[in-house]
């Protein structure tokens, strides 16, 4: 029996700032609380996957990217209790502090040589004690305490597993069950993306941030939509805008879904919108959203927590098109056909990294999903005959583990590399 309401709980939660860098200022903080004094030296050990995706990502309220600055700020405030919310609220004398210890050059981050791709080592010293704290498979899965060498905390992490979670037991079929017949009041509570989400939104399409794709391309709504409807470029402005305000560090929480900003973005503002749009109510939107969210947790179980493909776009978007195609009256088989085409059309779309051009992965991978429920409403899918596509589109999603395991092995690597020169030319 799949715990649906456990597992959107579980992986439906608020982040303030991008969720890598957040999840070391997460364990620097843990670190950080176990010494008698104040924070002096940081030494971090992080997976080739962590540092890809907080090399070039803003810090919330800093003016600042990057993993220097986060850890920094975890030492300082130590409000671990919050876990990915740990930097909210921080005041500009601790701010003051921890550029402090980035300027002493007190932080050292290495990558570490490792099966896991989510991996957080921090040792943190204050001249007289040290503590070390690991995290492992989710951001906020603390594994190891240890403090002056004693061990606080020793979570066995099974061998063998990787990245790779449990199995959930959720199917498409499941899903569209679970979400279209539970009572409303039981699911009611996913609607608290709505507010959170759509202030970033809103924030992003003020300007200001990043590459400005969502104010852009909403821009085209008013005096350039000769290319696009209004809707579907206000659909596509109002998402992609979020996520502009959130990689440039917008110092307001986002609702995240499986472990992701960025995915929870994805997955939720087109449901928003389009509900605006069609005039839908309260309780059509909140199952659409579960729809979605659980449709992105079942993609990301195959995809892996990191992995080289682009979590937002492909399983964020796919999610975001099922919840849309049901809107639109949909039923499962057209959200079967909705994934095929998804799939279909962004199985290649890598991860490069979270930073500005994610909202521009986020647009493309919207677009997409307005493209794909637009087809699958019209019961037209790619079958089998069609490259990596399964006629059942839960083979597909499957499958995409299986390319991203088998086809995509080296791609972090190598794109970890190319950031890394370009660092060292600057």
């Amino acid at each position: 029996m799949v715990d649906f309401i456990g597992l959107l709980k579980k992986e439906v939660v608020p982040a303030e700032g991008c969720t890598e860098p957040i999840a070391v200022a997460y364990a620097v903080a843990i670190a950080a609380e176990q010494l008698g004094g104040e924070a002096s030296h940081i030494d971090l050990k992080l997976s080739a996957n962590i540092i890809k995706n907080a090399l070039g990502v803003g810090i919330p309220g800093t003016g600042m990217v990057g993993i220097d600055i986060a850890a920094a700020l975890g030492a300082v405030v130590k409000q671990s209790e919050k876990k990915l919310e740990v930097l909210s609220g921080f005041t500009p004398e601790q701010l003051e502090t921890a550029r402090g210890l980035v300027d002493a050059g007190a932080i050292h981050v290495e990558q570490k040589a490792t099966s896991e791709v989510l991996y957080i080592e921090a040792v943190v010293a204050d001249g007289t004690d040290s503590a070390r704290v690991i995290i492992c498979r989710d951001h906020t899965n603390v594994v190891r305490v240890e403090r002056n060498h004693e061990v606080l905390l020793d979570q066995k992490i099974p061998v063998g597993e990787g990245d790779a979670d449990e199995g959930t037991g959720l199917t498409l079929e499941n899903i569209f069950e679970f979400a279209t017949t539970a009572p409303f009041e039981d699911i009611a509570f996913i609607l608290d993306c709505v507010p959170m989400n759509t202030r970033v939104s809103e924030e992003g399409l003020k300007g200001g941030y990043g590459l400005e794709v969502g104010r852009r391309v909403g821009a085209g709504s008013s005096c350039r939509g000769a290319l696009l409807n209004n809707a579907t470029l206000r659909i596509m402005s109002a998402t992609s805008a979020a996520s502009d305000a959130r990689m440039g560090g917008c110092p307001l929480s986002i609702m995240t879904c499986a472990g992701s900003g960025n995915q929870g973005i994805a997955s939720s503002m087109p449901i928003i919108e389009l509900g605006k749009l069609l005039g839908a109510s309260e309780e059509e939107i909140a199952r659409a959203i579960v729809i979605s969210d659980l449709t992105v947790i079942h993609i990301k179980e195959y995809m892996g927590r990191l992995s080289p493909l682009c979590g937002a776009g492909i399983a964020g978007g796919t999610g975001a098109c099922c919840g849309m195609t049901y809107l639109q009256g949909g039923g499962l088989q057209q959200i079967k056909f909705a994934v095929n085409n998804m799939l279909a059309t962004l199985s290649g779309m890598i991860c490069d990294g979270a930073k500005a051009t994610c909202a521009l992965k986020i647009c493309a991978g919207t677009s997409a999903a307005i493209q794909s429920s637009t087809l699958a409403l019209a019961d037209i899918s790619p079958t089998s005959k069609d490259g990596i596509i399964f006629d059942d589109a839960e083979e597909t999603i499957k499958n995409i583990g299986r390319l991203m395991r088998e086809g995509f092995a080296q791609t972090d690597e190598a794109i970890l590399s190319i950031m890394l020169a370009k660092q060292l030319k600057a």
